[in-house]
């Protein structure tokens, strides 16, 4: 956790980062002076300086990646007192609020996956387009990816990387790294690549032939999805009523869960004529983008990662939160265990 005080700059850092559909996110958050917002995925702190910069406000900004923890700190220097981090998941921002003495905010921001900076480190394993260690982990901690490929069973690998990275190839891709790690473990982005390559044919204007095992394989580390369905219902826990929750995902599984999760929560209709005893929760929730927010051909133009961003976003009312457990918003795959005991 890092702390500052005093003073109202907001600049800090030696870059700028752009955050992807940044302006819709900071409107729908609808900021206020004396509010209290988290930014669940502090990143390179893109939103939080939008945040900061909308009002005279306090900012929670929550990551797992220390490296982004420690980037960060000239931000909280310039924030003076207005701007704290910490290092957690945000699947826990409800605990990390009342741990700062907030037992409920204002609005919460969510940009979901692996952000350019973690993708521009070759260490950190987590793209192609550098060789490096096969690691793909965003704290540093638990199996990597490497422990991933090396032990599941070809079976588990092809239903990961169907599911999560919605790869056509996955059996073949399975078959070819089962094959491959017979002779030896496959360690490296580059090898994984070549592997992925040698299986999958992809024409000059498609996407890199193992972008989608990659991603499969990076959200299953990280639980990527599992940690979305769990902040989704922390934010319903800790925002007050009328508070907002914005989410920017890069991914149709992504955008499916929070789509599900508004679309629920924000259910009217009581039971049906043949089950009239059934009784719905009150909404909790307010959608307020019936339809995902993308970017404009400006901001694709100046950032081909927006292309694939979609927006959703909605309010909180003052009904209770509802009950309900996240893994029902969650596609079927292996467990993490049981793919490491190679089951």
């Amino acid at each position: 956790m890092m702390g500052g005080s005093g003073g109202s700059a907001v600049a800090g850092g030696s870059a700028l980062h752009i955050p992807v559909l940044g302006r819709p996110a900071i409107d729908y958050l609808n900021v206020k002076d004396g509010g209290v917002y988290i930014d669940g995925t502090f990143g390179a702190g893109g939103y939080t300086r939008a945040i900061l910069a909308a009002a005279d406000c306090k900012v929670i900004g929550i990551d797992r990646d220390q490296t982004a923890l420690a980037l960060g700190a000239d931000l909280v220097e310039a924030a003076q007192g207005r701007l704290t981090l910490v290092e957690d998941r945000f699947s826990n921002l409800d605990n990390v609020a009342r741990d700062c003495g907030h037992e409920a905010v204002d609005g919460i921001v969510l940009d979901v996956g692996v952000s350019s900076m973690q993708l521009d480190q070759p260490e950190r394993g987590f793209s192609f387009r550098f060789d490096g260690p096969l690691d793909m982990r965003m704290s540093g901690e638990g199996p990597s990816a490497a422990d991933i490929v090396n032990t599941a069973t070809e079976r588990d690998l092809a239903s990961i990387i169907y599911v999560l990275g919605e790869e056509r190839f996955s059996r073949q891709i399975a078959r070819a790294i089962v094959k491959a790690r017979a002779d030896a473990r496959i360690e490296t982005t580059r090898r994984l690549a070549e592997l992925v390559s040698s299986v999958v044919r992809a024409k000059p204007h498609e996407i890199h032939p193992a972008t989608r095992t990659f991603q499969a394989l990076r959200i299953f580390v990280n639980d990527e999805l599992g940690e979305l369905a769990a902040a989704l219902t922390a934010a319903e826990h800790v925002l007050k009523p009328g508070g907002r929750l914005v989410v920017v995902s890069f991914h149709s599984l992504e955008d499916r869960i929070v789509k599900t999760f508004l679309a629920a929560r924000s259910e009217t209709r009581g039971g049906s004529r043949h089950a009239p005893e059934v009784q719905r929760a009150a909404p909790s929730f307010t959608v307020l983008t019936k339809r995902p927010v993308v970017a404009d051909e400006d901001e694709n133009a100046r950032n081909p990662r927006a292309r694939s961003a979609k927006l959703r976003a909605g309010e909180r009312t003052d009904a209770p939160a509802h009950r309900g457990d996240a893994a029902a918003l969650l596609p079927r795959v292996p467990s993490l265990d049981d793919v490491l005991r190679g089951r």
